[in-house]
């Protein structure tokens, strides 16, 4: 009987099973020859430690600094290499990234080798990301040589197991991604179920390594669907796959927030993550795990203005730092548009930094407004994980799945066909993103009350019907819309 023919578990693969697992696993692509553990291990332990992940997150933090880190991947080896120089030498990246094309993303590898083909053929990238799992772990290794920083992938897959498994061989100390927050980002037919068992696996394997003296860096993605999310739902969903990792042996796990754009309640959700994952952790018994919290750049519609986007990008880079993020995921000017150059991406790592630099030595702690709305934040996220937990009689996976079957987990415009999609979010007067509806989801009454009293005063000041989902999708597009209309001239208004 394989793990997958059994009742889903939060327990910790047993190494028989996982081992078998490996075997199967290795054995889908010609590729997955390649990797030997021993091997592997012994290439990570040569890294110098500034190559490390790990080590360069746990610095970090101690040190009180928000490293800078974009996305890239392109088609080919060559043009991977030149886009992680230029990434590393002109952006200045604290960590270079290899994002995955959307066939890898779907395991649909054949598909991918084609693109590889054609990609060479025409000189230029077919594919929207690098097939790390048709090139290999020696070609994966000759990218993790070709800068001095630590390298991450970000694959946007529900499926992780052969690009974790080439990743780690390769040397790449870092991999994004997460078996919630994925499957409800990405993919429409896979259920909770199978993300998550994916994940495990992934969260197995990194564990392993570390059993034989390697630490890796996983990393949980928050929400990547396009649309606002607000802090409570992507904090609870940061606290179940850490929940979930920490079972599989993880001890360097970080969370990842999108940003919305209020100082305060990014400020305040920053704090707040770090600070109920560890409270989760601690009341299962996971007292050792590392949580760092990243920072991403806005995760909704971007302006076709590049002033606008140059602005939000550096904004970006001052939440983070104001926030005390331990890293932030940049953007360029050109996200409106579809893929940046290199020259852009680099050029939206140095604004974001510089940015850093000037909100370096600024918090919030102790401002009333944030210390109110980080506890309102707590108020939000407890009530639905002890709900979770008490659908699963205290295993975390089995809870997650009925706590989606149930809408106890609810996630605003997910494509997956297994969440119900009841939440709306929209944002108030003040620009913080609060629950217009919020489906049926457990929250208590006086949660509920805070949320609609907030939006009714912005429905009431714009003249819509707050029981209509108008705020709701006008939030969607708000921050994407013209400056005319966001700000209109003093003349004509």
């Amino acid at each position: 009987m394989t793990r997958s023919d059994t009742a889903l578990t939060q327990e910790r693969i047993p190494d028989d099973a996982f081992a078998a697992m490996r075997r199967d696993n290795l054995a889908r692509w010609p590729t997955g020859a390649a990797v030997d553990l021993a091997e592997a291990v012994a290439f990570h332990q040569a890294l110098p430690e500034h190559k490390r992940l790990a080590p360069v997150m746990r610095r970090a933090v101690a040190e009180g600094r928000c490293l800078t880190q974009p996305r890239g991947g392109v088609g080919t080896l060559e043009g991977q290499k030149a886009l992680m120089r230029t990434l590393d030498r002109d952006g200045m990246a604290d960590i270079v990234p290899l994002t995955t094309d959307s066939y890898t993303r779907n395991e649909r590898f054949a598909e991918a080798e084609a693109g590889v083909a054609e990609s060479e053929r025409q000189g230029r990238s077919m594919l929207n990301g690098f097939p790390i799992v048709n090139y290999g772990v020696a070609a994966a290794r000759e990218l993790v040589a070709e800068v001095e920083k630590p390298t991450i992938l970000l694959t946007g897959t529900s499926m992780p197991k052969l690009t974790g498994e080439i990743g780690f061989a390769g040397g790449f100390s870092g991999y994004l991604g997460s078996g919630i927050a994925y499957t409800v980002s990405y993919i429409k037919e896979l259920s909770i179920e199978d993300g998550i068992r994916n994940y495990q696996y992934l969260d197995r394997l990194a564990a392993l390594y570390q059993e034989h003296g390697v630490e890796l860096h996983r990393r949980q993605p928050g929400f990547l669907t396009g649309t606002n999310i607000p802090p409570c739902i992507a904090i609870m969903t940061c606290v179940l796959d850490a929940l979930l990792a920490a079972a599989q042996g993880v001890r360097n796990y970080g969370l990842e927030l999108g940003q919305c754009l209020h100082v305060v309640q990014d400020a305040a959700a920053i704090a707040a993550c770090r600070e109920l994952v560890q409270e989760y952790l601690g009341r299962l018994g996971y007292t050792d795990v590392f949580t760092p919290v990243t920072s991403l750049h806005w995760m909704g519609a971007w302006p076709y203005d590049d002033a606008q986007s140059a602005a939000l990008v550096s904004w970006g880079g001052a939440l983070a730092a104001l926030g005390g993020a331990a890293s932030v995921t940049t953007k360029s000017v050109h996200e409106a548009y579809g893929i940046p150059t290199a020259e852009a991406n680099a050029e939206g790592l140095r604004m974001t930094r510089m940015a850093i630099y000037l909100a370096r030595s600024l918090r919030l702690d102790g401002l009333p407004e944030y210390e109110r709305e980080k506890a309102q934040i707590h108020a939000e996220v407890r009530p639905i994980i002890d709900r979770v937990l008490e659908l699963g009689d205290g295993d975390v996976a089995r809870g997650t799945v009925r706590a989606f079957e149930a809408g106890v987990l609810d996630i605003p415009w997910s494509p997956n066909r297994h969440v119900r999609g009841r939440l709306l979010p929209a944002r108030d007067d003040a620009g913080y993103l609060r629950i217009l509806d919020p489906g049926d989801m457990p929250f208590p009454a006086e949660v509920r009350e805070y949320h609609a009293e907030r939006l009714r005063d912005r429905a009431a000041h714009e003249g819509v019907d707050f029981d209509s989902p108008e705020l709701a999708i006008a939030s969607v597009y708000e921050i994407s819309e013209e400056l005319r209309r966001l700000l209109p001239d003093a003349r004509s208004a």
